[in-house]
């Protein structure tokens, strides 16, 4: 069952809010524009990705 961390990374853009979800014994960030980060052990590194995320161009 997925868990979502209480702590999020601040948007750098309004549409790019993003969240850390665990799975396991892993966590990885997400943000509502569909962008996922790499499955992480630490959840510190999950924000990290999540905060440096590049945006998604939209098609």
């Amino acid at each position: 069952m997925a868990q979502q961390d209480e702590r999020q990374a601040p948007p750098a853009d309004p549409e790019h809010r993003t969240t850390t979800v665990e799975q396991g014994p892993f966590c990885f960030a997400r943000c509502v524009c569909g962008w996922r980060g790499p499955a992480r052990r630490a959840r510190s590194q999950a924000r990290t990705d999540a905060t440096g995320h590049p945006p998604v161009p939209n098609l």
